[in-house]
C-alpha cells in the first residue's frame, strides 16, 4: 500500500531559519531518508518551494483553465513537502509519520494513495521493491 505523508508548515518560519539551524534540520532529514531507504519503503521525499512562488490552475465547467499566482488557500500554513512511501498498512505509515523530523507546529497528513487498478489504471510509479529488482 502506498501512503503520502504531506507536511503543512508556516513557510515564513523556514525563511527566517539561520544557517546552523537549517543544517541541523537537514541532518535530521538525511537520517530519516536513509532509514526509510534502508527499510525499502521510500519512493520519494521532497521539499517544495515556497507557496508564494506557486501557480494555481483552476479548471472550470467548460474545461477552460485559469492560472493565478500563489496557493489555493489564503493562509500562513502551506504544503511544504511530502514523502511517498510503500508500506504494508496504515499502522506502518503512522509509524513512519511519527519519525518525520518536522518543526513544532507542523501538521503531517497521512493519506493512502488511491488504488484505481480495478478501473484499468496502473500507476507508473516505481516501487522500492521494483527499483531494487531492476537495479
Amino acid at each position: 500500500m502506498k501512503y503520502m505523508l504531506t507536511f503543512i508548515a508556516d513557510q515564513r518560519r523556514m525563511k527566517d531559519t539561520i544557517d546552523d539551524e537549517m543544517k541541523g534540520a537537514m541532518d535530521a532529514w538525511k537520517a530519516f531518508d536513509q532509514e526509510a531507504v534502508d527499510a525499502g519503503v521510500l519512493i520519494a521525499c521532497e521539499p517544495l518551494e515556497y507557496a508564494e512562488d506557486a501557480i494555481t490552475i483552476r479548471v472550470d465547467q467548460d474545461g477552460d483553465r485559469t492560472n493565478t499566482d500563489g496557493p489555493f488557500a489564503e493562509t500562513k500554513e502551506q504544503l511544504a513537502g511530502f514523502a511517498l512511501l510503500e508500506v504494508k498498512d496504515f499502522d506502518e505509515a503512522m509509524d513512519w509519520a511519527a519519525k518525520v523530523p518536522v518543526a513544532p507546529g507542523t501538521v503531517i497528513e497521512v493519506r493512502q494513495v488511491m488504488d484505481l487498478s480495478r478501473f484499468g489504471y496502473e500507476s507508473s510509479t516505481v516501487s522500492p521493491a521494483k527499483a531494487k529488482a531492476t537495479a
